[in-house]
């Protein structure tokens, strides 16, 4: 008896959970599945073995592993428990959107074979997708099928800069207009997140509203790591431009340039100016900091040591805290209690803790996952590389977490995500005509 497999549904946008399940094998028969997909040029693959039930299949929606790359039971398993083949690679997710992810899934049972494959895509059919290059701006421009007009989300990188398209595509794959933002490690910038002014931002939050006309006027600011802290500080710091925030892995101060730091200046620089001035950062006259921790620490290295003896110093903190209160729309904060670039739990709770102080009108929603690491990205990705080196940097480090936990981030903060936007654009509608989004001088 020949195993068969299904995969189902076998193309869908990336963040579509798969049914994947082997028939007409023997009950109690070891399964083994192999999965390989790969990734901008990397080959990953995971496998796992399972023991068929009494009706003769393995579902993953039903069956955990006896054995193999991930335990316990996880439809999607097989995809975030893979890791390249190549063992020295440290590959994290970075795949051009117009190329599908297609995933070959191998059954053996019994000397039989089945073979199916899936595709994962980043954006949905009739998404369009368009450079930036105006107003000084680098950054490409998603937008969703059909005439809209449609909510708007600016989507800004940490400190690995560049463009962020795949988010992009995938916001616009979910009905927003969606602006990959640029500021330093792309095309005409440079290369180094030192002295970034703020008033660039205020340029592209200004040019989203003038190129889409958004839907209610909405435009939200989404950002991870340093586009976390990024975030939060543009909505204190541009309150009538900025309809909602979202801060993935955020800081609630402000940092130096730390790991993507102009070496001529140094980590210890500044990192924003605003009216050509640096802020404060944390790093400032702190009488506890020291690099240590993370420089001379054991390995795999945690940039987190580091910046809690910064938090020694109350005056410092006191120096650089983002302003949140602020803020003029909902906040949502996504973070990690074994974050091994920073603490973005303690700060997500720094920023959720004042937010309740000064009583903000706006709904404000944090997602904190236990054991979880700096990485949070979208469902259905691999999780396996917690050791990588700094695109700018070089250094090693961990971000922190395993790869079950962090399957589980990425997978429930994108729902929240979507869950949050949606509900503060509706709340938007409620009042649009009351209360428009102004175009402020910064």
């Amino acid at each position: 008896m020949a195993p068969t497999l299904s995969i189902t549904p076998p193309d869908a946008l990336i963040d579509v959970p798969r049914h994947i399940r082997v028939e007409h094998v023997a009950p109690g028969q070891t399964v083994e599945i192999t999965a390989l997909t790969r990734r901008n040029g990397v080959l990953w693959q995971s496998h796992a073995a399972y023991a068929a039930g009494e009706d003769g299949s393995v579902d993953l929606t039903r069956d955990a592993p006896v054995s193999g790359d991930y335990a316990g039971l996880s439809p999607m398993g097989l995809v975030w428990s893979q890791s390249p083949v190549d063992p020295p690679s440290r590959e994290l997710f970075n795949h051009p959107v117009a190329e599908p992810l297609v995933t070959e899934v191998i059954v053996r049972a019994a000397g039989a074979q089945a073979r199916a494959s899936f595709v994962q895509r980043l954006a949905a059919d009739g998404v369009t997708r368009q450079d930036v290059r105006e107003e000084g701006l680098v950054g490409t421009l998603y937008l969703p099928p059909g005439p809209g007009p449609h909510p708007a989300v600016m989507i800004l990188n940490g400190s690995g800069g560049g463009i962020n398209e795949p988010r992009a595509a995938l916001y616009a794959s979910r009905g927003y207009a969606a602006f990959a933002l640029a500021y330093f490690k792309a095309p005409g910038l440079s290369d180094y997140i030192s002295n970034t002014p703020l008033e660039y931002f205020q340029t592209g939050l200004r040019w989203l509203r003038k190129k889409v006309r958004p839907l209610h006027d909405f435009v939200a600011v989404s950002g991870q790591s340093r586009g976390g802290e990024l975030v939060l500080l543009l909505g204190a710091t541009f309150p009538d431009e900025v309809s909602a925030v979202v801060a993935y892995v955020p800081g609630a101060v402000v940092h130096s340039a730390q790991n993507a730091c102009d070496p001529r200046l140094g980590r210890e620089g500044p990192t924003w100016l605003l009216g050509g001035k640096p802020l404060p950062h944390v790093w400032e006259n702190n009488r506890t900091a020291t690099w240590a921790p993370f420089d001379e620490g054991p390995a795999p290295h945690r940039h987190e040591r580091a910046i809690l003896t910064a938090l020694r110093d109350p005056d410092a903190v006191a120096r650089a805290r983002i302003k949140v209160e602020n803020i003029r729309g909902p906040v949502m904060l996504l973070s990690a209690t074994d974050d091994g670039s920073w603490p973005s739990s303690l700060y997500s709770r720094m920023v959720r803790d004042k937010l309740e102080e000064v009583r903000h009108p706006y709904p404000v929603r944090w997602l904190d996952y236990q054991n979880g690491g700096h990485a949070i990205l979208f469902p259905y990705v691999p999780t396996t590389q917690l050791v990588y080196a700094h695109p700018v940097s070089g250094k090693i480090s961990t971000s922190g977490g395993n790869p079950r936990d962090n399957a589980r981030a990425d997978e429930e903060s994108w729902e929240g995500v979507r869950e949050f936007l949606d509900a503060a654009v509706k709340a938007r509608a409620g009042g649009a005509q009351a209360a428009p989004a102004g175009h402020a001088a910064g």
